[in-house]
């Protein structure tokens, strides 16, 4: 069983950033690290005393159940406090303090996010969100009219719009493809996108993870056949990264963006975006950078005047992610996904959740809809009667509430909102 001694010199030889924090300030992750009785993760992920700690670590509003994590997350309260206090030290004396003393320790971030991605950190472009990662890429490359763009219906709203300006501007061709949410199988997902490629497609862009249904994708299968095909392969990672734990090398990937304000609860503003070396130069960057930049991945980051603030704290971010372990976190969210999810599906045939709950074709992000009741006014009745957040869903392939838990969401409050569930199929929520 790994001791808190332990556990710290874990942070060091992992590359953590730790100037940036006080070894106390881990103290939560730490205690809970010493009172684990069991290192399998799913044993741990049952084990109550473990994650207590883990959510003393955060300064949440416990007056309300936030099952909304699935668009931005709290940041641990030292992180956050770390973002504050160089906010403070910014503001002291901006053009020195900020741009001087603070901007520059972006390397040791760019270094430690490479490391846990594994990439180059001359890959790794830190952004601030996973839209600005993705419209880099789709705005950056060259295509011409007539030029084929392979998507899903689940792609993320944004950056469907932003392909479709380019649409609009310039004539290239959209094309959306649907596939079945009913535990669909890996080969399944991959020959949906295999029968839509044409001699025309170019790219093909996929969620790693949907933000509707959330059914993972294998991107390493379909990044493969599209590689075949002579197609490039565009991943929409927002809500993957420090969700469940994969490499760059176990993925396959040439293109990547994600959120880091979403799962590795980093502050709100963060993101980062991995090309991998060889198609840097064929990507433009969204803001203009000199020529002499243009092999180089910090053409990406030409966004003008920003706080430091936000995105050194990823680095402690990164550190309470690595603390707790992808695996471990990643089998907590499925218990606590399970725990609501399978109790609904067995207590009423009026329940049904498409999202996959064998196996890992799923995490932490479920939808769920019950027959009769409307999603909005359900989603309105939780929220404004029991104060519970969720998000209604209306797609026109599925409708229901979008349901997510994070890892300082608590057993009774996943209770609460399952007691409610049925409260409202019994009686009502008139």
């Amino acid at each position: 069983m790994p001791s808190r001694r332990d556990f710290m010199q874990s942070l060091v030889g992992a590359g953590a950033a730790l100037p940036i924090f006080r070894e106390t300030a881990m103290r939560h992750v730490a205690r809970a690290t010493d009172r684990l009785t069991s290192a399998n993760p799913l044993a741990a992920a049952e084990d109550e005393a473990y994650w207590g700690e883990i959510q003393r670590a955060f300064d949440c509003d416990r007056t309300m159940i936030n099952l909304n994590n699935g668009g931005v997350c709290p940041s641990p309260s030292h992180v956050l406090e770390a973002m504050i206090r160089d906010l403070r030290f910014s503001n002291e004396l901006p053009a020195v303090h900020m741009w001087s003393v603070l901007e520059p320790r972006i390397e040791s971030v760019r270094r430690d996010l490479a490391k846990d991605f594994g990439c180059d950190p001359e890959e790794m472009a830190i952004t601030r969100n996973a839209s600005e990662a993705l419209e880099i890429m789709i705005l950056g490359r060259d295509l011409k009219p007539g030029d084929e763009i392979l998507v899903t219906s689940q792609n993320y709203g944004r950056m469907l719009t932003t392909w479709d300006q380019r649409v609009r501007r310039e004539g290239i061709v959209l094309k959306q493809v649907a596939f079945d949410v009913k535990s669909p199988s890996p080969e399944y997902l991959v020959d949906v996108f295999r029968k839509a490629i044409t001699p025309k497609t170019k790219i093909l862009e996929v969620t790693h993870i949907t933000n509707l249904t959330g059914q993972i994708f294998p991107v390493r299968e379909i990044a493969a056949m599209a590689r075949e095909r002579g197609v490039e392969t565009f991943v929409d990672g927002a809500h993957a990264y420090a969700h469940f734990p994969f490499t760059r090398d176990q993925l396959g990937v040439d293109y990547y963006g994600t959120s880091l304000h979403k799962w590795l609860l980093a502050p709100i503003g963060t993101g980062f975006l991995y090309v991998r070396k060889d198609k840097i130069p064929g990507l433009w960057p969204m803001m203009a950078a000199p020529a002499s930049s243009n092999d180089n991945i910090r053409k990406y980051e030409e966004i003008g005047t920003h706080p430091a603030a936000n995105h050194n704290a990823i680095a402690v971010a990164l550190a309470f992610h690595r603390g707790i372990g992808a695996e471990r976190k990643i089998a907590r969210l499925r218990y606590l996904r399970d725990r609501w999810a399978k109790r609904l599906v067995a207590a009423s045939d009026r329940i049904k959740v498409p999202t996959p709950l064998e196996g890992t074709a799923a995490g932490a992000i479920a939808l769920v809809s019950v027959e009769g009741l409307d999603p909005g006014k359900l989603s309105t009745w939780l929220l404004e009667k029991h104060k519970v957040v969720t998000v209604a869903i209306v797609h026109p392939e599925f409708s229901g509430l979008r349901i997510t838990p994070n890892v300082y969401t608590t057993t009774d409050e996943i209770d609460t909102f399952a007691d409610l569930v049925l409260s409202a199929i019994k009686k009502g929520i008139a």
